[in-house]
């Protein structure tokens, strides 16, 4: 029986479904590939959020020289959820492709808005 794969997001990674951008200019014109991997902004869907930023829990830690445990690894959350649309900088994305469909792995700081519930565009 064969395993369904996952993603798991790491840290303050995001994974985005990028929103395909138009194919032609408002007079009719067809771009080209080139022009629209030029574009400074994009926008996707958020499929998966990572944990955020893991930081020490002092309280648990009784000096920095012994030996860390996994429990005593806590997270800061991100403020964005599977399902927004996320506008980011193109040029810190990483394009992969997983199960035949391309993505997008954003780090957080590269997020520059968010829009939740229904896009009105």
């Amino acid at each position: 029986m064969a395993q369904k794969k996952q993603i798991i997001m790491i840290g303050d990674r995001v994974l985005i479904d990028p929103e395909a951008g138009p194919d032609r200019t408002q007079t009719g014109l067809y771009l080209p590939p080139t022009v629209k991997e030029k574009d400074r902004v994009q926008g996707g869907f958020v499929v998966k959020v990572g944990p955020g930023y893991p930081f020490q829990d002092p309280a648990k830690s009784e000096e920095p020289w012994s030996a860390k445990r996994a429990g005593d690894l806590r997270y800061i959350p991100l403020q964005i959820y599977e399902g927004d649309y996320a506008l980011f900088l193109r040029d810190a994305a990483f394009e992969i492709e997983f199960e035949s469909k391309k993505f997008l792995i954003v780090p957080y700081g590269s997020i520059l808005a968010v829009v939740r519930g229904e896009l009105g565009l």
